[in-house]
């Protein structure tokens, strides 16, 4: 004799529940994600997480400096006559945000809103006034006292 524990549409709900359940725990031991910064040169773009964020508090200033000196996972090529667009996310722009070169500030404001064009020939220049092929951008997010979030690219110039 067979026996049904449940009718046809419970164990559908019954399987169905125990789907959500389990993506739900899935999920829960995930990280949240970080902001994204974005780097678009012609129809090319690069996107990255922070390499360096503390969910919206201040990073520890003994982390800084390694924080700014890390190397930049993403790499865009560039031409020197082409405008390179940096998008961030509100977050990031809410509390504003800056460009480094090389781990030093390039600019003395944070600027507040999500996207910014800059011509790509001003960052294949030393400060000596040599031209170089490869430079590290780096968007820091700042409130004008603490740093919360950095983001690396790299810009390689194409021949």
């Amino acid at each position: 004799m067979t026996v049904a524990f449940f009718s046809g549409s419970r164990r559908r709900a019954a399987v169905a529940l125990g789907a959500v359940s389990a993506g739900l725990l899935v999920l829960s031991a995930c990280d949240k994600p970080t902001p994204l910064a974005t780097l678009t040169v012609g129809t090319d773009s690069v996107h990255s997480e922070a390499a360096c964020y503390n969910d919206g508090d201040a990073i520890k200033e003994s982390q800084i400096q390694q924080c700014l000196n890390k190397k930049a996972e993403k790499t865009i090529k560039v031409s020197t006559g082409d405008q390179i667009r940096f998008g961030v996310d509100p977050e990031i722009a809410e509390n504003g945000w800056t460009i480094f070169l090389g781990g030093q500030q390039a600019e003395p404001e944070p600027y507040k809103k999500t996207y910014r064009s800059i011509p790509a020939s001003a960052f294949f220049a030393t400060q000596t006034g040599e031209a170089t092929d490869e430079t590290q951008v780096t968007i820091v997010e700042n409130t004008g006292k603490k740093l919360t979030g950095i983001w690396h690219f790299q810009l390689k110039k194409e021949s």
